[in-house]
């Protein structure tokens, strides 16, 4: 029979008190969740480390659900980690605006209900594959839920962005997201890109601070291949984030993106819309 994984971040519930909540009343409805805690080496929770982490690799492939307990950052590490296995996730929100969560964790009741059905409904989301290469050859891969950003350090960089090797745009400034959907609520709106529903199918770019006036958000279709390349000459530095990890550039390394084979399969439960879920979070009425 397979599992019901409840993966909270201690750092976020301290003494794993909600875990033990929704554990109990799990069990009052006949089921008994495997407990992994996803623990981080410091509160930058850059990626999770540990025995407990391997554990959760070594379950997900007997799992149903996947019950995450924490903020975006937990979600987007778990959702990187569940989905070569294709294991829903259930959001809980033990963060601050919790864009990605479905659910608080007094919610209980609601949690116990969806953790109790077969076939809840999901919402899939699109995941972007992330490649630096260096002078011919590639020194990174991964793949992610939200966002690669790619910024210089205390100094403006010049960057250059192509589609499918098509210049989009070049200028002066912080840095570049490139996000999918589902991260086009973070750093890209944050830097004055545009909200777009998580389930369309898309690749954003957006600069970071641009000093220039002719460098905008492009919303591209899916397929494009984006390469993003830095110019880092004269003592600058930069680095490429992907949902939060960090690896130092080198000058003019290219950083592709492009979509993933993987999805993230998020458990709706709310009841609510996106723009309900939004305005709430903008704290719009």
């Amino acid at each position: 029979m397979k599992k019901i994984i409840l993966a909270p971040n201690p750092l976020r519930d301290i003494g794993l008190t909600h875990t033990d909540n929704i554990r109990c009343r799990l069990e009052a409805k006949g089921i008994t969740p495997l407990v992994l805690p996803l623990d981080y080496v410091s509160e930058e929770r850059s990626e999770p480390i540990g025995k407990e982490l391997k554990a959760l690799t070594e379950e997900l492939g007997n799992a149903r659900l996947l019950i995450a307990l924490g903020g975006d950052g937990t979600i987007l590490h778990l959702a990187r980690i569940a989905a070569p296995y294709r294991v829903p996730i259930l959001t809980v929100n033990l963060g601050r605006k919790g864009f990605m969560a479905e659910l608080e964790p007094e919610d209980t009741d609601e949690i116990a209900r969806v953790a109790a059905e077969d076939m809840p409904q999901l919402e899939e989301r699109m995941m972007i594959d992330v490649t630096v290469n260096r002078d011919g050859a590639t020194v990174y891969q991964g793949f992610a839920l939200n966002d690669a950003v790619v910024k210089g350090v205390a100094r403006l960089v010049d960057f250059a962005v192509f589609g499918d090797g098509d210049l989009i745009s070049r200028f002066s400034g912080d840095g570049v997201v490139v996000c999918t959907p589902t991260g086009s609520t973070a750093y890209s709106m944050a830097s004055g890109g545009p909200i777009i529903e998580p389930t369309a199918q898309s690749i954003t770019v957006t600069p970071i601070c641009a000093h220039a006036l002719r460098a905008k958000s492009f919303v591209l279709a899916p397929e494009r291949v984006v390469t993003v390349q830095s110019t880092l000459a004269h003592g600058k530095q930069g680095f490429l984030s992907v949902d939060g990890g960090s690896l130092p550039l080198e000058d003019q390394d290219e950083v592709r993106v492009t979509r993933s084979r993987y999805i993230t399969r998020l458990v709706k439960a709310a009841g609510r819309s996106f723009y309900q879920m939004v305005n709430e979070k903008l704290g719009e009425s």
